[in-house]
């Protein structure tokens, strides 16, 4: 990680200790290839050797913003998927959080949602970009429905000790390099985070532990033409018009009656 503000030097010592990183001079940015800085701004990724290309968490603006605005609320397939209606807003843990783009639409919608994380970057960059957010006061009240776990679902999905600590949905959203949603249409900057974070060639294995853990329902976005996860057939599909959604139904997604 680069520190580009010497103000800033403690909080980056903290967060190389937080995701064990290690901290390096700023002469590593002439080198090709992706790098972590910290400046004013926040945590980002930026393309070294004079690229332009840059990844930063940010959702207060951009692409977040707009589809918090105007992407359509509980009428969009993610909300019918994972089972999002005007009377009960379901527990989710979203297993493979990556940027967090879904887990903040679900909290958005209303979920209280764990976003697990395995990958030391993506994790700084995510727990960065909640960290500026909780200050926005349009933004501030969605991220607080968001937690963020450090480690590998394939750890931290564990069925619980009574069903009422169950999640009512676990959301899976593995990446894929054969699984390109849109592919063509992907800008640099994600083409070259997708290099960087590689496969999640294990995810086969969550689906189980997915189920295992979840109350009501298993949600998996795929390409719209991938194979089901662990070649396991879903209860239904919604079908968007480069991804999918594939629900595995257990119960119904309705609150808890004891």
């Amino acid at each position: 990680m680069v520190c580009l503000s010497e103000r800033l030097q403690s909080q980056a010592l903290e967060y190389a200790r937080l995701w064990g990183l290690q901290n390096v001079d700023a002469d590593w940015l002439e080198q090709p290839g992706f790098h972590l800085c910290l400046d004013d701004s926040g945590l980002y990724l930026q393309e070294g050797a004079g690229g332009k290309a840059q990844v930063q968490v940010d959702f207060c603006a951009g692409a977040t913003a707009h589809r918090r605005q105007f992407g359509g609320g509980m009428g969009q397939d993610i909300a019918k998927a994972v089972g999002i209606t005007g009377a009960y807003k379901p527990s989710v843990i979203d297993a493979t959080a990556g940027l967090g783009r879904d887990t903040f639409v679900l909290a958005s919608l209303g979920c209280r949602v764990d976003a697990h994380e395995r990958q030391p970057v993506v994790a700084a960059l995510l727990a960065d970009g909640l960290r500026r957010a909780e200050a926005d006061p349009e933004v501030g009240e969605i991220v607080a429905r968001i937690r963020l776990h450090f480690g590998s679902s394939h750890d931290l999905l564990v069925p619980a000790a009574t069903i009422a600590e169950q999640p009512d949905v676990v959301y899976l959203d593995p990446m894929f390099g054969d699984d390109a949603k849109g592919s063509a249409q992907v800008k640099k900057d994600m083409q070259a985070f997708r290099q960087l974070v590689g496969a999640d060639m294990d995810a086969d294995d969550l689906l189980q532990r997915a189920l295992d853990c979840a109350r009501c329902r298993v949600v998996v976005k795929r390409g719209r033409k991938a194979a089901p996860l662990a070649n396991r057939k879903p209860s239904y599909q919604l079908l968007g018009k480069s991804s999918r959604f594939d629900v595995y139904s257990k119960a119904k997604v309705e609150a808890l009656v004891e």
